[in-house]
């Protein structure tokens, strides 16, 4: 049995996903961006009626993974106001003009949310180099890469995957995400021998976590 994060761009599907055995939500907004910062309220509201651990997406905007000094000084706010609402941990993920790991500003945010953990996301897909971004980011401190092995999606990058998992070596876990569904999170499961997926199960190309793909990926 795997562990499933789902990501969750509504309160209704973070619902879904609770209710329905996901091991941890990540909580986001702005679906067709790829996932933004949520809204303090509706990070509040969760929180009183989840009790599985809600990693909160940390991204001013959609596009690309360079931040201005006023989107960088805005993803510390967001931080610091969202720890207070008692969520588990926090996903991000800055890179520098050149497409490579801006570890200083990563840092920074890991401080800022210290004690809890902090997943780069697939930002990473983006980054320049396999070996050395995996190294950057664990030198940051981050806990979990989210990525799909630096390809389009999970299937296409499943070679590069299991490197991920083998280089890594247990000092950071790789999420696999990006195009994870129900019907090849097996396969990719026995060819990489990652230990966490992610997915936002959605299945009919709307907005909401579909019940029935929550169970079957935690099934699998």
């Amino acid at each position: 049995m795997s562990k499933i994060e789902i990501a969750c761009f509504n309160p209704e599907s973070a619902m879904i996903a609770f209710e329905n055995g996901a091991d941890r939500i990540e909580l986001c907004d702005g679906l067709s961006e790829g996932g933004t910062t949520p809204e303090l309220e509706t990070t509040k509201k969760l929180r009183e009626k989840i009790n599985i651990p809600i990693f909160v997406m940390i991204r001013p905007r959609g596009g690309d993974f360079t931040y201005s000094e006023a989107e960088f000084e805005q993803m510390k706010n967001d931080l610091v106001q969202l720890k207070s609402l008692n969520v588990d941990g926090f996903v991000f993920g800055i890179l520098d003009e050149n497409d490579e790991v801006n570890i200083q500003q990563n840092k920074t945010l890991i401080d800022l949310a210290a004690p809890l953990p902090c997943t780069f996301h697939r930002a990473f897909d983006r980054a320049k180099g396999l070996d050395d971004s995996l190294e950057k980011v664990i030198e940051c401190g981050f806990t979990t890469i989210l990525t799909s092995g630096q390809k389009p999606n999970v299937s296409e990058g499943k070679e590069n995957l299991k490197k991920l998992v083998a280089l890594a070596d247990g000092r950071i876990e790789i999420l696999v995400g990006g195009g994870l569904r129900s019907s090849n999170i097996e396969s990719l499961r026995a060819f990489t021998k990652a230990g966490y997926f992610h997915s936002s199960a959605i299945t009919d190309g709307g907005a909401f976590a579909n019940a029935d793909e929550v169970v079957a990926l935690k099934s699998k």
